[in-house]
């Protein structure tokens, strides 16, 4: 059936109960599915807040360790659910994150993208947009959207 994940991280409740049902996902499949457990760094706010460049690859450089930490956490929650996960750190400076998670399903060979959604409506849907959203609208594998109604928003 579906061998290799696609999972985002954000940080949230939300992506972590996503990365909870993928790991169910792959631990019910018969061929032990692999996880591929991605952080996007979106450069561009960074880079139009901060004014010097040493101040722009300090907050980077942060944004790096944070995302790398927690895919290490990540794959320590699979690991101990006895499912293989590997990782990916991705930049965006341009463009949209649910492009570049389509794309690293693409490069990556996944096909199955599982992650959390907000299932936000009305106004808050529409200002600050929906990257599950776009990803459903963009990927040519399916998506999973889990939702979690008791997570942060």
């Amino acid at each position: 059936m579906y061998r290799y994940i696609l999972v985002p991280l954000d940080g949230s409740k939300t992506a972590e109960r996503g990365l909870r049902e993928a790991i169910r996902f792959a631990d019910a499949q018969k061929t032990k599915g692999k996880l591929h457990l991605v952080h996007v760094i979106d450069e561009f706010p960074t880079l139009v807040e901060l004014s010097s460049m040493n101040s722009f690859e300090l907050s980077i450089q942060r944004l790096r360790d944070d995302g790398h930490a927690l895919l290490e956490r990540a794959a320590r929650t699979a690991a101990e659910a006895d499912v293989e996960a590997d990782t990916a750190l991705c930049e965006v400076t341009q463009g949209r994150i649910a492009d570049a998670l389509v794309d690293e399903a693409r490069k990556s060979g996944c096909d199955l993208i599982v992650m959390g959604t907000h299932g936000r409506r009305g106004f808050s849907r529409l200002a600050l947009g929906s990257d599950a959203d776009l990803v459903v609208r963009a990927s040519t594998v399916p998506v999973l959207l889990v939702r979690d109604t008791s997570a942060d928003t």
